[in-house]
């Protein structure tokens, strides 16, 4: 059984909006959603996007149309080369020669240029899979960048209208005499810090609109709102799964193609030391006996000072390194895939506390801090606390939101799509972890 890999669907399960956790609050923080006639732009639209329009993609993508030339060239024989020559300047005395010389390819030369050839496109075929993959998990992050952006600004836009509304109160507390005008001061200086915090939301947006856009391409960024897919529920492989899957990585594909490719050509170079064969066929005439006679001849080099010694060693120890760079890169991205599977766990268990325990906690207490001062039970001290707990859990929330995903991308990656094996793990939030 096969699934598109299950970290992006526990990276989208968790980006549900604020309104699930308060749905019982007067205030709500959930992503304000697009018009139904607004253009929106879903994640599947943004990676076909990149893969159609991105520049990058096309120009990897040149390399194997490259590569098929060299295999088309790689299979032609020597051309025929024809010779002329004349001895003597007196029409009764000289001789004349027509020759045709054709290089006759010893060693296997042809078959190692077109095996050579073959490995150089299927090295450029890794390639282009490579950047493929590298630039799903770049859309993938950076939708999901602009996912968290919009959730900030959102977020952004309510605690401005709370800002109001704590300083529309403590107005008229002041002209009722209740409080004093300090405490209106203070109310103030919030608002206006929240005007700051809105404008800093606006220009992370707009800076997380330019990146998605610059993975197609667009040099101006995106305009449209981005649509957060639909939560399907999958499984998050452990890490000793997804390490068992790092062989299918295709940037460990590559390296054991280059490996191949490496040993195409020393295989070219093994067959140079064997000379090639020219054979001559023509027609000299000689004027002063009046006679046609037949050529024919052999020419092959003597291989007793150059056999082709270094270029054969150097290519062997070309292979070796080429080895040597698998495992290297097979253990970098052992480390990765650990790392990056450690880092999805961390954020999950993070956001499940946040969504189920602290932040509807703190929602509460800040609603019941603000309700509290409208009515004079509460000084404006405490107000403050709660909406700076409230905003500091939002953005642990946001952080751990988009660390989820980006070590989701980082996993597909490296590993693209796994088989599902083991026990399924349910990224969604289930009662008995909430309690």
């Amino acid at each position: 059984m096969r699934f598109h890999f299950a970290p992006l669907g526990l990276a989208v399960l968790f980006l549900q909006p604020f309104s699930l956790l308060a749905q019982s609050a007067p205030v709500s923080f959930a992503v304000s959603l697009p018009a139904s006639d607004a253009p929106t732009l879903t994640l599947g639209g943004a990676i076909e996007r990149a893969f159609q329009h991105n520049p990058g993609l096309r120009a990897a993508q040149r390399d194997i149309d490259i590569a098929v030339g060299q295999r088309i060239q790689a299979g032609k024989i020597p051309n025929p080369e024809v010779s002329y020559l004349r001895e003597g300047q007196q029409q009764d005395r000289r001789t004349t020669t027509v020759q045709l010389n054709q290089e006759i390819e010893l060693g296997g030369k042809r078959g190692a240029r077109i095996a050579s050839a073959e490995r150089e496109r299927d090295v450029a075929a890794a390639d282009v899979a490579t950047y493929r993959a590298n630039l799903r998990a770049d859309v993938v992050t950076a939708f999901f960048d602009v996912l968290a952006a919009q959730e900030r600004l959102a977020l952004a836009n309510a605690s401005q209208e709370l800002s109001e509304r704590v300083t529309g109160a403590a107005s008229r507390r002041v002209t009722a005499g209740k409080i004093s005008p300090v405490e209106e001061t203070r109310a103030r200086v919030a608002e206006a810090s929240t005007k700051i915090e809105l404008s800093q939301a606006k220009n992370e947006l707009a800076l997380a609109r330019q990146r998605l856009g610059a993975t197609w391409g667009n040099k101006f960024g995106v305009t449209d709102s981005v649509q957060a897919p639909d939560a399907a529920i999958g499984a998050h492989p452990t890490t000793a799964e997804l390490l068992a899957h790092l062989p299918g990585s295709p940037q460990l594909a590559r390296a054991r193609l280059e490996i191949e490719r490496q040993r195409a050509l020393t295989d070219i170079e093994r067959s140079r030391r064997v000379p090639n064969l020219t054979l001559s066929i023509g027609s000299k005439r000689d004027e002063q006996v009046g006679v046609r006679q037949t050529v024919v001849g052999l020419s092959i080099p003597f291989p007793l000072f150059d056999r082709n010694q270094g270029n054969v060693l150097s290519a062997l120890r070309r292979t070796d390194k080429d080895r040597n760079e698998l495992v290297m890169v097979e253990t970098n991205l052992s480390v990765e895939l650990t790392q990056a599977s450690l880092r999805l766990e961390s954020a999950r268990g993070e956001l499940l506390v946040l969504r189920g325990e602290i932040l509807p906690g703190a929602n509460s207490a800040y609603d019941a801090a603000t309700k509290g001062f409208e009515l004079g039970k509460f000084n404006f001290l405490d107000v403050l606390d709660a909406q700076r707990t409230l905003n500091q859990a939002k953005s642990q929330y946001i952080r751990a939101l988009a660390e989820s995903h980006r070590a989701a991308a980082d996993i597909e990656r490296v590993v693209g799509n796994v088989e599902q094996h083991g026990r399924l793990i349910n990224p969604t939030v289930s009662n008995q972890e909430q309690q």
